[in-house]
């Protein structure tokens, strides 16, 4: 990926950090994003400007404001020349059962989950069908098998599946568009609706019988962006096939 540029949206830590370190590795420039997580983006943009010199850039934002997607791209082109892979990474993610769902809810989890990628994969088109470029989303495997209490989640990764394929063919052949299904990858930050006995009946019900980690999504992340060139329009699960089980 020498040369090539990548945008990851909620890239300072977890998966998004992860994707960071290993395209950063294999060469690509990284515009990373974040919202809140500012300690955490200078560090890695320290760590890995340290491996490569003026290899990595941040930029804040708040993703729900869709009238500054745009500049996330602008300031990317500015700064290295143009985009070659768009990943929708940052997510809002916690519990919504019928009868407590507020319109604050969705807003804040279709925002987050389906809006921003939606209008910053948009503002990107023009500079990845220049440079034929990738879209890479971050789905769920809840979005096809939906988590109980989950209903605003699971209806906006749900959506964020149909406007993967429907953004595979509005912007083909010069943009490839995919997604990645992760399955119990990383407990959230919040982990208060995952008690030990929670997460040990999750894994169980993977077939290899253990957690993922951050890396197997960003090995899945290389993939799509430097390993393949005929494959769009494709969700991939890397659940350890967890969702053989939901």
């Amino acid at each position: 990926m020498h040369g090539k540029v990548v945008l990851i949206t909620g890239g300072a830590k977890r998966v998004g950090a992860a994707s960071a370190r290993l395209l950063h590795a294999a060469g690509a420039n990284l515009m990373i994003h974040y919202r809140s997580s500012a300690t955490e983006a200078r560090a890695l943009q320290d760590e890995l400007n340290a491996a490569r010199p003026d290899s990595v850039a941040l930029i804040q934002a708040d993703l729900h404001d869709t009238h500054g997607l745009p500049a996330l791209v602008n300031q990317t082109v500015a700064t290295f020349g143009g985009l070659d892979v768009l990943l929708n990474n940052a997510s809002s993610f916690y519990p919504t059962p019928v009868g407590t769902i507020a319109e604050k809810d969705w807003i804040d989890l279709m925002g987050s989950n389906l809006k921003a990628p939606m209008f910053l994969s948009q503002a990107a088109a023009p500079e990845l069908r220049k440079r034929h470029g990738c879209i890479i989303n971050i789905t769920d495997i809840h979005a096809e098998r939906p988590m109980k209490s989950y209903v605003v989640y699971s209806v906006a990764k749900a959506g964020l599946v149909g406007l993967t394929k429907s953004l595979a063919r509005e912007l083909a052949p010069q943009v490839r568009v995919n997604g990645i299904a992760p399955g119990p990858i990383m407990w959230p930050e919040d982990d208060s609706n995952f008690d030990e006995v929670s997460r040990q009946r999750i894994v169980s019900h993977t077939m290899l019988k253990r957690a993922g980690d951050p890396h197997d999504i960003a090995l899945a992340v290389r993939f799509f962006a430097m390993d393949t060139n005929f494959v769009t329009g494709q969700i991939l699960a890397v659940d350890g096939w967890r969702s053989a089980k939901l």
